[in-house]
């Protein structure tokens, strides 16, 4: 800065530097503190068209921000606008949106977005996306461009920061440390681990109960001198960011973890959380991972995996193969209690006599002085904001000498118990949509409660809770109870029948195992629902073989064990099948069995769909297009012109080109 900085600026430029060490980092990135900066004096080179950019120095610019120099983008970064507004400084649009002029001269506010590059010679046109770095096709460009020309390389930063892991609370694990006559030691190894005592004492001191134990507190340095342990114990995150390799081995004495089992299991297969995990646990079970890498900790289990003939290379560059982030479950629409509320109204306010929850729709909108009708929207404590049907809600206060009638509790009644209206929105005690888990159970069991969990929604995705969404779920445990306990018995055995139930038990072996593994749970408990179907259908007709009931009952009561064990487990019991389901092989899906015997062939003519038929299944491409040609229709429209080309697309369409 000193180098840069001009003589006739030289006095501002250190006055500004004072000012701004005096504020913390936290504050100068405060997107609501105003901008400030001074002109050094100097001068940069672009690059790329060689004009000459002023330098300045400015508070929001951090030292541990790359280089701690940035090029300002005014036009396309707030920050950066808000800073240029104030200081008169030229705005140059460089991202053009689409379907619109940026002018510099009259933006508002900075345009962040996708579009396409101009005011950028040779790099005009060039898309804009929202995707980060080297992928970001206007980044990239420009990139090569510099590398090219040999002003420059393509790199990627990394911004660190420190992370402290100690915490003055009893839970986690101590940091083994004394402080003796000589300073901190640390606990020699074979002196570890250090416990945590179990007699602890939790008093509200706002301390944590190891800064008054006195037996573990007082100990001895390497020389037997007294010495002061160290009471604060590292995040848990430091125990949580290696425990996929304690896990293998828990009673291993001899290191970590067992090279044979780390051999075996590593590395994890699917890692599942929410998306903030990537900064946080995953981040530094990466960190873990390789680091342990690096120090050759997996040394002995890559021997193993050698000697099983498996490779070791990359095995424990990460520490899991798949990352899934699940969606989150929303609170349920409720509507607000319908009320009627009679007292008087002082300004705005309406204050209630006596307040009355009525059935919804029984009575019409009043929005009067004497008295009020409408639903609760939103009730903060005793006042209530109702939908009386006028321009703005009606403010209704319910003093606490005011009756309250809740025909649907029993007892004297007060205004806590009022229900006010609740939108989809995440779940919070204080919105007073959180779902209870150990009610549904009490109310439907575990069972319907897990399989309804994946079935309302895509797990990677969630959604709004619906109570009356259970009762599916809950009626195909019914259902497979019935059928797990029926003493079948064909009476006329029909074929195609059976090879109907057949197929379909096949179809959703494979379906459900494919869905599972792509942790698509909705559509697997989906495909099961419509077995479900098909084997109630046979059940009543008792027109299928023993053999081929009991395989699909079997089946049925395999797929649904993951998502339902406890009913799965007691049918399969009771059926006298070996113990237990969950340590049964996953059933196999036939191919040929579960092919359908007849499909509809889609027939179109310049792409527009003119016919659909029921074909033989497995036809290979000529015979298709034969019928095709054949078809009646088809024959109508080409008039007896030969076509020009005849397209077969994955045996089930036919697109005849004329």
């Amino acid at each position: 800065m000193d180098k840069l900085t001009s003589d006739a600026q030289r006095e501002a430029v250190e006055a500004y530097r004072e000012q701004a060490a005096r504020a913390t980092e936290i504050e100068r990135l405060s997107d609501t503190r105003e901008k400030t900066g001074v002109f050094t004096g100097g001068y940069a080179i672009n690059p790329v068209n060689e004009e000459r950019i002023p330098i300045w120095i400015a508070d929001y610019v951090l030292s541990t921000y790359g280089t701690g120099a940035i090029m300002a983008v005014p036009a396309h970064d707030q920050r950066d606008f808000d800073f240029a507004r104030r200081y008169g400084l030229t705005i140059t649009p460089v991202i053009q949106p689409e379907g619109e002029a940026l002018d510099g001269e009259t933006m508002e506010t900075a345009y962040v977005g996708p579009g396409r590059m101009i005011n950028s010679a040779q790099f005009d046109g060039t898309p804009v996306t929202a995707a980060k770095g080297w992928a970001n096709p206007s980044v990239n460009a420009v990139g090569d461009w510099l590398s090219e020309k040999g002003i420059g390389s393509k790199s990627v930063n990394y911004r660190m920061r420190d992370w402290l892991i100690s915490r003055q609370r009893y839970w986690g694990a101590p940091i083994p440390a004394v402080y003796g006559p000589d300073g901190i030691e640390m606990v020699p190894d074979d002196q570890l681990p250090v416990l945590l005592p179990d007699d602890v004492e939790f008093m509200p001191t706002g301390r944590s109960p190891l800064t008054y134990h006195e037996a573990f507190l007082h100990t001895t340095d390497a020389e037997g001198r007294p010495a002061r342990r160290e009471t604060d114990t590292m995040d848990t995150f430091m125990c949580s960011s290696w425990y996929q390799y304690r896990y293998l081995s828990p009673r291993f004495d001899k290191g970590p973890f067992d090279p044979a089992e780390a051999a075996y299991w590593l590395p994890v297969d699917v890692y599942t959380g929410g998306a903030e995990h990537a900064t946080m646990h995953l981040l530094y079970t990466r960190f873990f991972t390789k680091a342990m890498r690096d120090l050759g900790m997996f040394a002995e289990a890559e021997q193993v995996m050698r000697a099983n003939d498996r490779d070791p290379q990359g095995a424990f560059d990460e520490p899991m193969t798949m990352l899934r982030n699940q969606g989150q479950i929303l609170g349920a629409e409720r509507k607000g209690d319908t009320i009627i509320a009679t007292g008087r109204r002082e300004g705005k306010v309406f204050i209630a006599e006596r307040v009355e929850v009525v059935e919804s729709g029984s009575v019409a909108l009043i929005a009067g002085d004497m008295e009020v009708a409408g639903e609760i929207m939103k009730r903060t404590e005793n006042i209530l904001q109702v939908d009386a049907g006028a321009a703005e809600f009606i403010t209704v206060e319910v003093p606490h000498t005011a009756t309250v009638d809740v025909p649907a509790i029993a007892g004297e009644n007060n205004v806590n118990q009022l229900h006010h209206h609740l939108e989809i929105q995440r779940m919070s005690k204080s919105k007073g949509n959180v779902v209870n888990p150990d009610e549904l159970v009490a109310q439907f069991g575990a069972d319907a409660v897990r399989a309804y969990l994946m079935f309302f929604a895509k797990w990677d995705q969630g959604g709004p809770w619906n109570y009356g969404g259970i009762k599916g779920p809950q009626r195909l445990l019914q259902d497979v109870w019935e059928m797990g306990r029926a003493d079948y018995a064909p009476g006329q055995e029909d074929e195609a029948a059976t090879r109907a139930l057949r197929r379909k038990t096949h179809q959703t072996i494979r379906k459900v195992t494919q869905d599972l593994d792509e942790f698509s749970f909705n559509t697997a408990v989906a495909a099961i629902m419509e077995l479900r179907n098909t084997m109630l259908a046979a059940l009543r007709a008792a027109n299928v073989s023993r053999t081929v009931w009991d395989e699909a009952v079997d089946t049925i009561l395999l797929l649904l064990a993951p998502i339902s064990p406890h009913i799965t487990e007691e049918l399969w019991s009771q059926r006298g099948r070996p113990y237990s389901i969950h340590q049964q092989s996953w059933p196999r899906w036939d191919e040929l069995a579960a092919r359908e015997e007849m499909i509809s062939l889609i027939i179109q003519i310049n792409g527009k769909v003119r016919d659909k038929l029921d074909v033989a299944a497995g036809l290979d491409d000529d015979q298709l297009s034969r019928i095709a040609l054949e078809s009646e229709k088809v024959q109508q429209l080409l008039e007896g012109k030969q076509p020009r080309k005849v397209i077969v697309v994955r045996g089930s369409l036919v697109n005849i080109v004329i």
